[in-house]
């Protein structure tokens, strides 16, 4: 049979992603430059409107990219996303790691897996074009630019302290930050 052609109409529980919580923790867990993963359901994850304002009164790049405010949703917007979410996995990084590259790999081997509303949130700016073409719909690598977690207004210190996770205000350039992802699952 051709594509489009049913033999048998499969119930939804037979189409959903077989990928329990110990698969998911495994598959994540095991990536190089991983320190942690923890399942958090969507509800759980913080947002907050003064996230945002912490991008248009605090970083150089607001308003330079697409994936950052203001082309990116609201926190507002970012709430109802979340909350259609029952799972999502709040990945803890190395230094040394390029996050936003991980989490898309991750988030394309999860899709692959049968988690067909998986998409993953990075940290920091996009670093892809010198230049952004700043049309919306027009992003040059659209299958690999994704917003950090902050340009959706979520609250990554509160999200992250919640799930237990360490995290902390960086004082000084000698001291080491955390690096932190998030991948929507269902």
């Amino acid at each position: 049979m051709g594509c489009g052609v049913s033999r048998k109409r499969e119930s939804p529980r037979e189409t959903k992603s077989d990928l329990s919580d110990e698969a998911l923790r495994r598959l994540v867990g095991g990536r190089p430059g991983v320190k942690a993963v923890k399942i958090v359901a969507g509800v759980d994850v913080e947002t907050s409107p003064w996230v945002r304002l912490k991008c248009q009164f605090g970083c150089d790049g607001y308003g330079q990219c697409l994936v950052c405010p203001p082309y990116t949703p609201t926190p507002q917007e970012m709430r109802q996303v979340l909350d259609s979410y029952q799972r999502t996995l709040l990945v803890h990084f190395e230094p040394e790691v390029t996050v936003k590259d991980t989490i898309v790999e991750l988030e394309r081997e999860i899709f692959l897996r049968g988690a067909w509303k998986a998409l993953g949130l990075g940290a920091g700016p996009c670093y892809l074009c010198e230049n952004c073409v700043l049309k919306v719909g027009a992003c040059r690598h659209a299958e690999r630019a994704r917003p950090a977690m902050e340009a959706c207004g979520i609250d990554v210190f509160t999200t992250v302290r919640k799930a237990g996770l360490p995290v902390e205000v960086v004082r000084t350039t000698r001291q080491c930050p955390n690096y932190f992802g998030l991948i929507l699952v269902d």
